[in-house]
């Protein structure tokens, strides 16, 4: 029996690094989208890392999908933090959060108040129907 026991408890062992190095990498892969992505929109990631927020489903082509949140800290000018958010679903990123900048011609940017946490969201999936929207 402790044979038995012994397999199960290195078994367990075995799925629990799985899991971890799984988890390692997909986060690698959120840290390469976030500085892509702060790059492409002008803004700097700060700390040059990411956290997981959350985990939750999402349908993807009517399948049923892992979708991870990230959390991040960027800065507009240099003097600032303000958070930002990337879901990804797999190694794909599918939803963007980044603070908002309204910018005057030729004036410096400035950062908009935003009315709901989340209006800054964009939906990546451009097959994504308006009656498939929770809301």
């Amino acid at each position: 029996m402790s044979d038995l026991s012994n397999l199960l408890l290195l078994l367990l062992l075995g799925s629990v690094v799985g899991l971890w190095l799984k988890l390692s990498v997909a986060r690698e892969r959120a840290v390469q989208e976030a500085r892509r992505q702060c790059q492409q929109h002008g803004l700097q990631l700060l700390d040059e890392t990411v956290g997981l927020r959350g985990v939750g489903l999402r349908r993807v082509h009517g399948q049923r999908r892992i979708e991870r949140c990230y959390g991040f800290e960027v800065s507009i000018d240099g003097d600032d933090r303000e958070p930002g958010r990337l879901w990804m679903v797999g190694s794909a990123l599918s939803r963007l959060s980044l603070p908002t900048i309204a910018q005057a011609a030729g004036e410096l940017p400035v950062r908009a108040a935003l009315t709901a946490p989340h209006d800054n969201v964009i939906s990546l999936d451009s097959r994504r129907r308006s009656s498939d929207r929770l809301h």
